[in-house]
């Protein structure tokens, strides 16, 4: 055995569990208790922090399921890093991995884990040496300042092991994946206080943080009519975005399926219209979200304005969109640059979206040679074609390569829209969680129809 799979085979894991299926109080469990403890360590403060420069930042945060400034700084930036880094090489066919195998999908989760870990320390070391979480600045040109930098890495190096083996656990014993779970976590709890909270918002306390209480303060009390507009629109757009993301969720092409022994019975075989799922959306923001903050970094760094670069891959208008902008303008003739602007950032979240979809159905069994092996496996066959594999094969990729690029394209521009429409929260966040769950529902109700509490049931509509 390689000096290189020995390693592979000894990295820090999580136990499968020995049943065939877990019960559904049992996933339960684990995706409470797992969910505990990302809240809980994104309150621990990163002990001898300083200067927290990346809470400016808090929108990027909310996509990398991070707190900055807390034991999970990091959040799914190096796993969702480390997924890019793999799935670039491998599509490339500058490393290739054997997933049709049992080692080779081995292999492959393991180089994953492996790439994660390193990109936990490497980008641990970047935060805190490029000035973005730092020590005490008065401890500067002192001994004890390396030694604290050194110490915050250590906390944050804990802190990505910590989500790399929850997000194992969830996976193995709870719900969907930890990366949705954190993601989805996040959103939800950023959405709840900026939709109700009536705490004085930090940059205006004159005015709640949530938009229903500013609403109603600013009808109220006769406030500015572009406040009321700009809450009104923010409500508008997270209600739209909602139903839209449900909707296309919901999309499905059925393939009839007859059972080759007995006739007259058979079944429908769903395929998603978005075919992978919130995927492509979580690589493209998580990617987008690392540049913004690495160029940051880097010009803090090395002295010069990373502006620019920022500017082109995040939303025009901020946080507000350009709905928010044009709100502000009073018309809708705010220059070209706006627009031209937001034209750039949807083609980046479509062709973002395309190639990640597309290597994702490669890397993840969802290609149609994959898929015809499992409909073969369960006895199933065509209605009106030959029994074999291969005719399987040929008329699935007549759906699924054009479902993985209309489904990408849809979900890239759901995604830009989102983001450039000023929800509550970033709108690729807001897009994501609504996916997640949706899909988690969709999971549940399909594989723990009889196992789970009457109550629970019937509040599923099962």
């Amino acid at each position: 055995m390689s000096v290189f799979k020995n390693i592979l085979l000894n990295l820090p894991e999580v136990e499968s569990p020995t049943q065939r299926k877990l019960s559904f109080k049992e996933k339960l469990k684990w995706t409470l208790i797992v969910l505990t403890a990302f809240f809980i360590l994104g309150l621990i403060p990163l002990f001898g922090l300083g200067q927290n420069s990346l809470q400016q930042f808090e929108f990027l945060s909310v996509i990398l399921g991070a707190e900055f400034g807390s034991l999970i700084s990091l959040g799914i930036g190096p796993l969702v890093t480390a997924s890019i880094v793999l799935q670039l090489l491998n599509g490339s066919s500058i490393i290739k991995f054997d997933l049709k195998t049992d080692d080779g999908k081995k292999t492959f989760q393991g180089t994953q884990k492996l790439l994660s870990l390193f990109f936990i320390l490497f980008e641990s070391g970047i935060y805190v040496f490029m000035g973005g979480l730092s020590p005490d600045p008065a401890l500067k040109g002192t001994s004890m300042y390396l030694t604290m930098q050194l110490i915050i890495i250590f906390q944050m190096f804990l802190g990505g092991i910590a989500i790399l083996l929850m997000d194992e656990i969830v996976s193995k014993w709870g719900f969907g994946s930890g990366i949705s779970l954190f993601i989805a976590a996040g959103v939800s709890k950023t959405l709840f206080i900026r939709t109700f909270s009536p705490l004085p918002s930090p940059t205006n306390p004159e005015l709640a943080t949530g938009a229903i209480p500013v609403l109603f303060q600013s009808l109220s009390s006769g406030g500015s009519p572009q406040t009321t507009l700009l809450m009104l629109a923010a409500i508008a757009a997270t209600v739209l975005i909602f139903i839209f993301a449900v909707y296309c969720q919901a999309m499905k092409v059925e393939i009839p399926l007859s059972f080759g022994r007995i006739r007259g019975h058979g079944i429908r075989w769903p395929l998603a219209f978005i075919y992978t799922s919130n995927i492509p959306v979580i690589l493209v923001s998580a990617l987008l979200a690392n540049i913004q903050l690495w160029a940051r970094l880097m010009g803090n760094w090395l002295g010069w304005s990373a502006q620019s670069v920022v500017d082109w891959v995040s939303v025009p208008g901020g946080s507000e969109g350009i709905l928010g902008l044009i709100i502000k303008q009073g018309s809708i003739f705010v220059g070209i640059m706006p627009y031209l602007h937001a034209l750039t950032y949807m083609l980046i979240m479509v062709a973002g979206a395309v190639v990640f979809s597309w290597f994702w159905v490669q890397t993840a069994g969802m290609d149609a040679r994959s898929q015809a092996k499992n409909i073969m496996a369960s006895g199933l066959q065509i209605p009106g074609f030959r029994k074999d594999e291969r005719v399987m094969e040929r008329i699935l990729d007549r759906y699924i390569g054009p479902l993985t690029i209309m489904g990408a394209i849809t979900i890239g521009v759901l995604a830009a829209l989102a983001d450039l429409s000023g929800c509550l929260v970033h709108g690729t966040s807001l897009l994501l969680t609504v996916m997640i769950v949706y899909r988690l529902y969709e999971d549940i109700a399909k594989q723990h129809m009889y196992d789970m509490h009457p109550m629970m049931r019937k509040f599923m509509e099962i």
